[in-house]
């Protein structure tokens, strides 16, 4: 939502579908459409693209894995930029002290990949390609183009690694203030839950908060805000809601009066 996108497609398993729609629905309330599909079997991660391959519909496209979870990861703008690229790939890294659990790219002293690798047992680097990648719209042809790897399945890494060969992928690396999490085991969950905790607790703002970034993003206007804080107003989420709504009256109030005065 922050990179300005607001069709978004989730993909899930045929047990956790209709989890998904009760609880985020059609993304109406936040300015956004939602639509979703269903992956009948873990046949790899690119299979996502053959199954989106009418909502794309030859369009530009940002995957984005459920399990992962990114915090600091750059600012808006850049974001923004990436969504709006039409020629290649591009995909995120981070230095690791496990590189052998991921897709692994090896780059230059100037950020240029030299090798994509899907999880090896001898990493060329420490850099993990983490699960946010944004693509052109030759990506479903792509997909559709490779065979499933040794784990039957269709691997993203091979995705990358034909952009790569085209001369067609770019790596943003992301610096030491950004915080990832592979989320896939109860451990990480866990673990990530805690540091968000801490960071909520310590700046007094949510993290991923829909609301105020459909908000903060003109995809909803002060009333329809209001109308989503009534439903939960007794809620200390609600309560949140309701300072956002306040501190911006009163930017807006101050700007106003500054204006005024000049």
């Amino acid at each position: 939502m922050l990179a300005g996108i607001r069709d978004i497609l989730i993909i899930t398993t045929p047990k956790d579908h209709d989890h998904f729609v009760e609880l985020l629905k059609d993304g109406s309330q936040w300015g956004i459409s939602i639509k979703y599909a269903i992956q009948t079997k873990p046949s790899g991660i690119a299979e996502a693209f053959i199954i989106a391959e009418k909502f794309i519909n030859n369009e530009p496209s940002c995957l984005i894995l459920g399990d992962n979870i990114l915090y600091g990861a750059g600012n808006i703008k850049f974001l923004q930029e990436q969504a709006k690229s039409r020629d290649g790939a591009s995909v995120f890294c981070l230095s690791v002290k496990d590189p052998h659990r991921y897709g692994v790219v090896s780059i230059t002293a100037e950020g240029k990949a030299m090798s994509i690798e899907e999880k090896p047992e001898n990493p060329k680097s420490n850099f993990a390609v983490i699960g946010l990648y944004f693509y052109d719209n030759n990506v479903v042809d792509i997909a559709k183009s490779i065979a499933p790897s040794s784990r039957g399945e269709l691997e993203i890494t091979t995705v990358n690694q034909i952009y790569l060969q085209r001369n067609k992928l770019t790596v943003n690396q992301l610096g030491r203030g950004a915080a990832w999490f592979d989320a896939g085991t109860h451990e990480s969950l866990v673990e990530a839950s805690y540091f968000m905790n801490i960071i909520e607790r310590q700046q007094g703002l949510k993290i991923g908060c829909c609301e105020e970034i459909a908000y903060s993003m003109g995809y909803i206007d002060e009333k329809q805000l209001e109308r989503l804080i009534f439903q939960i107003k007794n809620t200390s989420y609600g309560q949140y809601l309701k300072t956002v709504l306040k501190t911006n009256f009163q930017e807006k109030e101050g700007a106003e009066t500054l204006y005024e005065n000049v």
